[in-house]
């Protein structure tokens, strides 16, 4: 429920009594009040001195004295210099909290016409997950979900990097050395097998430059000259032209990847509505670059290679086709841009959740798609974020150091068993229940610690914080959650009705979670707007630990007035079902007991 527009009426109607001058609504806006002042929306007065030709104080108390006498919703003001700090009147927020409790799917918005498509993880084919993919994954799909509540029709897809020189690399370092292994035959999870394979091609890649720099070559051409590398940029281009054995092993390697993908993901619990392929895309990337040479959008140089030239743009010529026809990444990003765009063309926009070492690119992306002549590449967005770091280090696929994601999660899930056995949170629970959970708390703490930073900024990984209790992480909200499920389940089983309430007072700590829970809607608006999930984490974190505030000083079950009773029973529960489906955006589970 609004509570803003008629103060803001109320507000305006002051202004015309008081200082004879009727002011426009839409200049009228509300900030939060501080928290150590009473009230719950401020009006800041020092714009409109002009009208009023008073003190800022004097400007404040003749407004809040109006409102206080003619307004139904303020029940009480303060003036602390300029700023005008309003009291509402319990009975509002009672109401708003039987609006917020009776309106179905409250916060959420019903589904529009307005299609988006969310693009996340697009890994290569020559690694498994890590951490980064992490971010990338728990990010993407968290953006998809809000989205989705604020009315949108949203695809979640991802395009698989699943041809190039650094897929080959694996490819010629199995061939060479891997003796017809098999992730059946060795036990290895198929996409770590063929990372395995990525790390021995660059070992071996390395003694190779060594021996040939040890022979009298330079540094850049032993790099060059190096037989393994030489092998490799062969079979790219006998995969370009599907020679059998070369296309066979091709498929063959590809699909052990994605079966440990699968088993990654559905760990993760993150989705994909359409799955785009990069071997699929990347030809009708060369057709578009190539019509767009034949109309003069492109330019050829001696070499056969063709560019483009963004100086114009304040940026420089960059590759589109090699010298001998094979692509690259640009080409490919053009061709799956098309693709979508045929596949949905009712689409609003695209969203890319990729790296911030990507920016440039995606500048280049959209510049010649426009280029081009796609309108829609006025609504393609970079979702860009920060690399995380852990206390270790930095990470490096190629050299095998880089943190596999089912690793860091299988850590997670004994670092959340861990330390609930040690707090006592288990009492009750059977063997698979007790699995269930950890895997609940260690993935919602891992998630939630991603998700609370804001995605732009880098950040550091510090899993033993992230599964603590206390503080702001996702097991101190997914405990406030559990906590409540205990009261409802108690409540029940007292034969409590908390649906027909009767009271005319609250609580100081009852009417701040209330405004609270008011903001909810707002809160997934913004988010959706600044693509930014942190938001709801902050949001979903502030609402735990007001409420644990409220639980700690406002007694519950002791409570002699049943109305007042059923009451906090009601607010308990409506608390519960926000903080989960706030969660629920962040792709979060949240238990019903702990």
């Amino acid at each position: 429920m609004s509570i803003e527009e008629p103060l803001k009426k109320d507000l305006a109607k002051a202004f015309q009594a008081c200082f004879s001058e009727e002011l426009d609504r839409e200049k009228i806006n509300f900030q939060p009040t501080r928290k150590e002042f009473q009230g719950s929306h401020t009006f800041v007065v020092f714009p409109f001195l002009k009208i009023s030709r008073k003190s800022p104080e004097e400007t404040a108390r003749s407004l809040g004295d109006h409102m206080l006498k003619n307004s139904s919703f303020v029940q009480d003001y303060n003036v602390v210099k300029g700023f005008l700090n309003l009291v509402i009147d319990d009975k509002v927020w009672i109401e708003t909290f039987q609006h917020i409790r009776n309106e179905e799917n409250f916060g959420f918005k019903s589904i529009s016409e307005r299609e988006v498509m969310v693009e996340y993880s697009s890994p290569n084919t020559n690694k498994p997950l890590h951490l980064g993919h992490l971010r990338n994954n728990f990010l993407g799909y968290s953006v998809a979900e809000i989205l989705k509540a604020t009315g949108n029709t949203v695809h979640k897809v991802q395009i698989i990097n699943d041809r190039g020189i650094h897929i080959c690399k694996s490819m010629v370092a199995w061939k060479r050395y891997g003796n017809g292994a098999t992730p059946e035959s060795s036990g290895i999870k198929g996409d770590k097998l063929v990372g395995d394979y990525y790390v021995k091609f660059d070992q071996e890649y390395k003694k190779e430059i060594q021996t040939l720099v040890d022979q009298g070559q330079t540094q850049e051409d032993a790099e060059r000259n190096a037989p393994i590398m030489l092998e490799a940029k062969d079979m790219l281009i006998k995969w370009e032209q599907k020679e059998p054995e070369t296309y066979q092993l091709w498929q063959t390697m590809n699909g052990w990847v994605y079966d440990g993908f699968d088993v990654t993901y559905k760990r993760m619990g993150v989705d994909f509505d359409k799955l785009y392929y990069e071997s699929d895309t990347f030809l009708l990337g060369k057709q578009e670059v190539l019509k767009g040479l034949e109309q003069g959008i492109f330019f050829q140089k001696e070499d056969g290679s063709i560019w483009v030239d963004l100086t114009d743009a304040g940026l420089d010529q960059k590759l589109l086709l090699r010298s001998d026809g094979t692509s690259v990444y640009m080409t490919q990003d053009i061709g799956t841009a098309l693709l979508r765009f045929r596949d949905y063309p009712k689409m609003s926009q695209q969203i890319y959740t990729v790296g911030n070492e990507q920016e440039y690119h995606f500048k280049v992306l959209f510049l010649i798609l426009e280029k081009l002549g796609y309108s829609w590449a006025r609504e393609c967005y970079h979702l860009s974020y920060g690399m995380v770091d852990l206390p270790t280090g930095k990470m490096k696929s190629r050299e095998g150091t880089v943190v596999d994601a089912d690793d860091l999660m299988d850590e997670m899930i004994g670092t959340a068993k861990e330390r609930t056995e040690e707090l006592g949170k288990i009492d009750g629970f059977s063997e698979d229940e007790a699995t269930e959970l950890y895997r609940t708390i260690g993935l919602g703490a891992l998630k939630y610690f991603i998700l609370k930073v804001d995605p732009r900024k880098r950040m550091l990984f510090n899993p033993e914080e992230s599964v603590d209790f206390h503080g702001n992480t996702g097991p101190f909200i997914q405990y406030t959650h559990a906590r409540i499920s205990s009261i409802v389940r108690k409540a029940e089983q007292l034969g409590i009705r908390r649906n027909d309430f009767n009271i005319t007072s609250l609580h100081a700590l009852e009417k701040s979670v209330i405004i609270l829970l008011n903001e909810f809607p707002d809160k997934v608006q913004l988010a959706a707007k600044e693509y930014a999930p942190y938001i709801i984490a902050q949001y979903v974190y502030d609402l735990a630990k007001e409420y644990n505030r409220f639980y700690a000083e406002v007694s519950i079950f002791n409570e002699q007035d049943p109305e007042a009773l059923k009451f906090r029973i009601a607010f308990s529960e409506e608390v519960a079902k926000t903080i989960k489906k706030g969660m629920a955006l962040l792709g979060i589970d949240v238990p019903e007991r702990m």
